[in-house]
């Protein structure tokens, strides 16, 4: 019985293919026994990191004052808001008229100063993130260098506790000025 053509090449062809495959599989196994990963979770860095409290409570101090004063006005926005309801029914038309208009007026304005309020905080809070950002990725540099990591990650879907050095990044962190 004759073997068809293609079976005999195959058959050639399958130590070579094999040789081949166990070449390309050497240089990634030995990669991965190599390779020193880390993992840095940016959400913790985010929210425990010594400069991300500072930025926090620096923000908390220059909005405070603003944040006040926008709670104050929402209270006298509601207190013109209950007189009005309850005085309305002796009032005369003109009188109604005109606090009618000064709650809408005060109300336009508190919707005013709340969206500019939340502009200025968002801004801030974004430059204040930016700062810590920078100053975490410069200390994860500087860990990957002095512990010889070959690739560090901060977003993966999932990562090791074995490989997450989070910790070592918010140590680190704290001595950074």
């Amino acid at each position: 019985m004759a073997i068809p053509e293609t079976l005999r090449t195959m058959k050639n062809c399958r130590p070579w293919l094999l040789a081949c495959a166990i070449a390309m599989a050497i240089p990634v196994a030995h990669a991965q026994e190599t390779a020193k990963i880390g993992y840095v979770n940016t959400e913790r860095i985010l929210r425990d990191a010594a400069p991300a409290k500072a930025a926090q409570q620096k923000l908390e101090a220059e909005f405070s004052k603003r944040d006040k004063e926008l709670q104050d006005m929402a209270a006298r926005l509601k207190s013109l808001g209950e007189r009005l309801d309850r005085d309305s029914a002796v009032m005369n038309d003109t009188e109604r008229g005109r606090r009618q208009r000064e709650f809408g007026e005060l109300e336009r304005d508190l919707q005013r100063k709340q969206r500019e309020f939340r502009e200025d905080l968002n801004q801030r809070r974004n430059e204040e993130l930016a700062q810590v950002v920078e100053k975490a990725n410069r200390v994860i540099r500087q860990l990957a260098e002095q512990e010889k990591y070959d690739f560090v990650f901060q977003e993966a879907v999932y990562a090791s506790p074995r490989v997450d050095i989070t910790d070592k990044v918010l140590r680190a962190l704290t001595n950074v000025k």
